[in-house]
C-alpha cells in the first residue's frame, strides 16, 4: 500500500508522462495529415505532380517505418524518456528546416528529419502506458493515447485550413518545430520510465501480484524472440491494410478526391477529413475500453474492419451523396478504422512483458509501411489516369484506380484480423492474468 504522498507523486508522475509525450504524439498525427490541407500549396511551391507530391508526404512514412523496430529496441534498453526527448530535438529541427525549403529536396530533408523525430512518440507512449497503467487497462489507455493524439490530426485539418488564410504553412511548420523543441527539454526534465524510477512499487505489485521480470539477456536476443514468435505478425498485416489506407487517404488523398469528384471547397473538404479524423479518435477510446470491458480482441478487430472495408464502397463508385451523407460516411469510416488498434495489445499479449517496446514496433511497422507504399502509388495511378483521359471527361475516372487500391489494401487488413491470436486481454505468452 501507499502512503498519501506516495500515492499523489504516483498519480502525478503517471499523468505527466501522459501528458508530455501525449503533447508529442499530437505532433506526430499534425506532420501525418497535415500534406493534405496543404497539397495545393506544396504543388505550387515545389511545381510538383502527384507522384512527387506522394513522395514527398510518404518520405515522412518511410523513415517513421524504418524506425519502428529500432525505437521498441531503444525504449526496451534505454527508456522512453531519452528516446522522446532526442526525437524531439531532431523532429523540431527537422519541421523548421521544411518551412524554410525552397527545394523538393531541402522539402523532403525536412520532412525525413521530422519523421525520424516523431517516430519514436507512439512507441515510447505504449511503453509508458504499460509502466504506469494497470495491465487490464492498457488497450483502453492506449485508446486514450490516440484520442489526444488526433487533436494534432484534427488541428491538421479544418484548423490548419483556417490558419493558412492568415499565415502561410511556412510559418505554420517553423511554430511547430518550435513548439516540438520545447516538448523536447520538458519530457527530459520531468518524465519518468517507470514507478521504480521515483522509488515506487510497480502497478503490477500493488495489485498484490509478482512484478514483470525483466528480460534476461542482450536486447538482440529480445527481438529475435519478438520476431521468431508467429503470432506476433498477423496485426502487421492488419496494420498495413487498415491503417495505411486510412493514412495515406485521410493524410493526404482525401481533400483533392473530394475536390475534384464531388466539387467541395478546401474548407468544406477539410471538415469531411476533420471528421474522419475526429471519428477514429473517439473510436479508438472506444474500441480499446470495449475490448478491455469484454475481455476479447479479435471479435471487435475483425467486426471494426468490416465497417470500415464496407465504408470504401460508395467511394469508389463515386456515389451521388448528399452533403449530411457524406459527412456520415467519412465519420463512421472514422469509428470503425481503430479497430486495427487492437493489435497492439496483442502484440503485446503474446509477447513477454520485458518485450512490450519490440512487440508493439514490429506491428506498428505496417501502418507506416503501408501508408509510405500507398501515397504515391495513389499519386501514380490517378497521374496515370489523367494522362489517358481526354479532355471532356469527368475527373471521376482520375481516383477510380487510386480508390481501389485503397480499398483493396483494406481488404487484406480485414483478411489478416481472422488469423490474430485471441489473447483474451491477458499475457498468454507468460499465463499472467490481467
Amino acid at each position: 500500500m501507499l502512503d498519501p504522498i506516495q500515492s499523489r507523486q504516483l498519480v502525478r508522475l503517471r499523468w505527466t508522462a501522459f501528458l508530455v509525450v501525449g503533447l508529442a504524439y499530437v505532433l506526430s498525427f499534425f506532420h501525418r495529415f497535415a500534406p493534405a490541407a496543404i497539397s495545393g500549396d506544396l504543388q505550387q511551391a515545389f511545381h510538383t505532380s502527384g507522384a512527387e507530391l506522394g513522395g514527398l508526404a510518404a518520405t515522412y512514412f518511410y523513415i517513421y517505418a524504418v524506425m519502428q523496430i529500432p525505437t521498441g529496441v531503444l525504449v526496451d534498453t534505454m527508456g522512453p524518456r531519452r528516446v522522446v526527448a532526442i526525437g524531439g530535438v531532431i523532429g523540431g529541427l527537422g519541421s523548421i528546416l521544411f518551412g524554410f525549403a525552397d527545394t523538393l529536396a531541402v522539402a523532403s530533408l525536412g520532412r525525413l528529419l521530422v519523421g525520424l523525430g516523431v517516430s519514436v512518440s507512439f512507441i515510447s507512449m505504449l511503453k509508458l502506458n504499460a509502466a504506469w497503467f494497470h495491465d487490464r487497462h492498457f488497450a483502453t489507455a492506449t485508446g486514450a493515447t490516440i484520442l489526444i493524439g488526433n487533436m494534432g490530426s484534427l488541428l491538421a485539418a479544418t484548423p490548419l485550413a483556417w490558419a493558412l488564410g492568415f499565415v502561410s504553412w511556412r510559418t505554420v511548420f517553423v511554430t511547430v518545430g518550435l513548439v516540438s523543441l520545447v516538448l523536447a527539454v520538458l519530457c527530459w526534465w520531468l518524465v519518468r520510465n517507470h514507478p521504480g524510477e521515483a522509488g515506487l512499487p510497480s502497478l503490477r505489485e500493488l495489485d498484490g501480484k509478482t512484478a514483470h521480470p525483466p528480460h534476461d539477456g542482450h536486447w538482440y536476443h529480445g527481438l529475435l524472440v519478438v520476431l521468431k514468435n508467429r503470432a506476433t505478425w498477423p496485426g502487421l498485416w492488419v496494420n498495413m491494410g487498415l491503417a495505411g489506407s486510412l493514412f495515406a487517404f485521410g493524410g493526404l488523398w482525401a481533400v483533392p478526391f473530394l475536390h475534384d469528384v464531388y466539387g467541395m471547397d478546401r474548407a468544406a473538404a477539410a471538415w469531411h477529413t476533420t471528421l474522419l479524423l475526429g471519428g477514429f479518435a473517439v473510436g479508438a477510446l472506444f474500441i480499446g475500453s470495449l475490448s478491455d470491458r469484454l475481455g476479447r480482441r479479435k471479435p471487435v478487430m475483425i467486426a471494426g474492419a468490416l465497417v470500415y472495408t464496407l465504408c470504401w464502397l460508395p467511394l469508389q463508385f463515386a456515389v451521388d451523396m448528399g452533403g449530411f451523407a457524406s459527412q456520415a460516411l467519412f465519420l463512421v469510416m472514422g469509428l470503425a478504422a481503430p479497430s486495427f488498434t487492437l493489435s497492439w495489445s496483442c502484440a503485446k499479449e503474446v509477447n513477454p512483458p520485458a518485450l512490450s517496446g519490440m512487440a508493439t514496433s514490429v506491428v506498428n511497422v505496417g501502418a507506416f509501411l503501408g501508408t509510405a507504399i500507398l501515397q504515391p502509388l495513389v499519386g501514380w495511378a490517378i497521374d496515370h489516369a489523367r494522362d489517358g483521359r481526354a479532355a471532356e471527361m469527368s475527373a471521376t475516372g482520375d481516383y477510380q484506380s487510386g480508390i481501389a487500391i485503397l480499398m483493396l489494401f483494406s481488404l487484406m487488413g480485414l483478411f489478416s484480423a481472422f488469423f490474430v491470436r485471441e489473447t483474451w486481454c491477458r499475457y498468454s505468452s507468460t499465463g499472467q492474468p490481467d
